[in-house]
């Protein structure tokens, strides 16, 4: 599992894997969505604008997890 720090909370599902360098572009985002590929939690992604936390995690299968860390 990898880290990525965030200055400020809330964050967004797609910002926060743009940060993460995971993908260029919100649709991306919305194609791993749509194709049942992302996790937040354990709980399957429904929206790309999806608030993040600290502490909070992201799986895209075949790909990888990573937490959300503060600064």
């Amino acid at each position: 599992m990898e880290t990525v720090a965030i200055t400020a909370e809330p964050i967004q599902l797609d910002q926060f894997l743009k940060l993460a360098g995971i993908v260029d572009t919100g649709g991306q985002v919305k194609k791993l969505i749509e194709d049942g590929l992302i996790r937040i939690n354990d709980q399957p992604a429904t929206e790309r604008r999806k608030k993040l936390h600290h502490g909070d995690t992201v799986e895209i299968k075949g790909t990888g997890i990573w937490k959300v860390t503060g600064p």
